[in-house]
């Protein structure tokens, strides 16, 4: 069964629709639970479309559904064209899609190239068929060091702390940059390129209006006879010489796949994850590429006016260089969530990886948290960036302003970081929580049954249930934010208004200004009719930690 788009004739005409689009990111383990076996699925999310199209988002990303072992929380797929039993059917996901599609939001699947589940069938028959043949060549599969072969290739880290390579029982090693459950596939081989393309096709098919590429700038590597050590790769600075990571060669991966995409009415859109150096950037997010690439800019900074500015700037800058769109977030399923990174002292522009992490170690302890003071400063934040030009990506939760969950037992932990970094990383499940529906109940309304993680007792009063129709809520400021986003949006521009240091301020070009107070202190707000706050003003002043949008013509 192959959705159809029966409603809005937009979905079908509007190729740019992608470039100021809301997106909001459903982890679908942890959004809705249907069938009550503590894990959300599509049937869950169905049920949940009109609370999505309420809320005024224009698409959905979904985190991988396929079928996976959950080594690394679905990223481990062993099959690409089809859904996991545990989350539902292919039959489920079109409905998913027809249901998706009727109420007017469009959907964006999320693609796993760089590697695949070690329960991947090429897998298995790599492993069969042994060193030499053409099933192994579809892996990264390389003779040991030393006269027996025990030693690795390379002495090499995976992501997740571990030794990147593996050893098989035929002496064999393979490269994993991830845990040892994702083999890294072999981009030279053709088999690999003809089957991504195969599987671009099949969920287009399905009426799947675009694609998240997770880890866009692996893909390509340059593996000579001899290996380079870690410490000689960790001295790598130079921009496209790293033989793992970010090597021009990838895009032509990207335009191949651009030929796909454009078989498509309107074109299947793509948004590179690629994390690398800001000018390098653009050509993912170019035309003949993937067509957009997250900025985590904002991700990373402070709670900071000038760092705002700055970023801001720049990306506009670089997104103008590409013909793309820019994009904003500030959370997902891999960072901290921004209430509580902005609830800790200022990390002063360190990297994800590190935002919160001692933090977390502490169990949430220290330093103490200010919670309000982070959920103000996160409801200022995202006021701000949904008043930007270009894509804002948010995750499911921040509508209810939820804050990380740090004291998740050891036992209870999902996530491989944690269980192979230990004492060093605590891992992701904290922004991994399932969600609250309603006040009560033994999964605050995620399903039937309890929650595949435990989530905390004051929960209930951040559901959807606490907050809907509440005035001043962080629910209901979401849905006000996007609802005159959609009114608002025009051009993709902005002007700089001056202001004091701590004050962040520009104008749209539909007659709207967006300005944040940073400070410490309330400042004057300017003329005009207020449309909407992040907070409450104090008379005439905007007070710390606040922004509004301010109709000005």
């Amino acid at each position: 069964m192959t959705s159809t788009l029966n409603t809005d004739q937009l979905l079908v005409d509007d190729a740019t629709w992608w470039r100021q689009a809301a997106v909001y990111q459903i982890y679908p383990r942890s959004f809705a639970d249907a069938n009550g076996d503590g894990i959300g699925d599509l049937r869950g999310i169905i049920s949940r479309v009109p609370y999505l199209k309420r809320l005024g988002i224009d698409a959905v990303w979904l985190s991988p559904f396929y079928p996976s072992a959950l080594a690394d929380g679905g990223y481990d797929v062993a099959d690409y064209r089809d859904v996991d039993p545990r989350i539902g059917t292919l039959d489920e996901f079109d409905e998913m899609v027809a249901a998706l599609h009727a109420a007017g939001i469009r959907v964006i699947a999320d693609i796993v190239p760089n590697h695949s589940s070690d329960d991947h069938v090429w897998f298995q028959e790599a492993l069969a068929a042994g060193p030499g043949s053409p099933e192994r060549a579809r892996y990264i599969f390389r003779d040991g060091l030393g006269a027996d072969g025990s030693r690795p290739p390379a002495d090499w880290t995976s992501m997740f702390g571990e030794p990147a390579w593996t050893r098989v029982p035929d002496g064999q090693w393979y490269l994993h940059l991830f845990a040892r459950e994702q083999p890294d596939f072999n981009w030279d081989n053709e088999d690999v390129r003809e089957d991504f393309r195969k599987t671009l096709r099949f969920w287009s098919d399905r009426g799947v209006d675009g694609f998240r590429i997770d880890v866009a700038h692996g893909l390509t590597k340059e593996l000579g006879e001899s290996l380079p050590s870690q410490a000689e790769i960790d001295a790598i600075t130079e921009p496209g010489a790293h033989p793992l990571w970010d090597r021009d060669e990838v895009h032509e991966i990207y335009a191949d796949w651009r030929k796909v995409f454009n078989e498509y009415t309107p074109p299947r859109i793509a948004v590179a994850e690629a994390w690398v150096t800001t000018h390098r950037r653009p050509r993912y997010a170019s035309a003949e590429g993937l067509g957009q690439a997250f900025n985590f800019d904002l991700l990373e900074a402070d709670f900071d006016a000038e760092q705002f500015r700055t970023i801001i700037t720049d990306n506009l800058a670089l997104s103008a260089a590409s013909g793309s769109s820019t994009t904003w977030v500030f959370s997902n399923h891999d960072v901290v969530r921004h209430a509580t990174r902005y609830a800790l002292p200022p990390r002063n522009g360190s990297t994800t990886v590190k935002q919160g992490q001692e933090w977390l170690l502490s169990g949430g302890t220290a330093p103490v948290a200010d919670v309000e003071l982070g959920l103000r400063r996160a409801r200022a934040a995202t006021l701000l960036m949904l008043g930007l030009p270009g894509s804002a990506y948010l995750y499911q939760g921040e509508e209810l302003g939820l804050p990380e969950v740090a004291d998740i037992p050891a036992a209870e932990r999902q996530d491989p970081a944690f269980f192979r970094n230990p004492g060093v990383d605590m891992g992701r499940d904290g922004c991994r929580v399932p969600l609250p529906w309603t006040r009560e109940g033994s999964s605050f309304g995620f399903g039937p049954a309890g929650a595949h993680l435990p989530q905390p007792a004051g929960f209930g009063e951040l559901s959807v249930e606490a907050q809907d129709g509440v005035p001043g809520s962080t629910l209901e400021l979401y849905r006000a934010a996007l609802a005159l986003r959609h009114e608002l949006q025009a051009a993709e521009t902005l002007e700089w208004v001056p202001s004091p240091a701590d004050v962040v301020r520009f104008a749209r070009p539909s007659g709207w200004q967006v300005v944040t107070n940073f400070g410490t202190d309330p400042v004057a707000l300017p003329d005009g009719e207020v449309l909407l706050t992040s907070g409450p003003l104090a008379g005439t002043q905007l007070p710390a930690s606040t922004t509004a949008w301010i109709r000005t013509a």
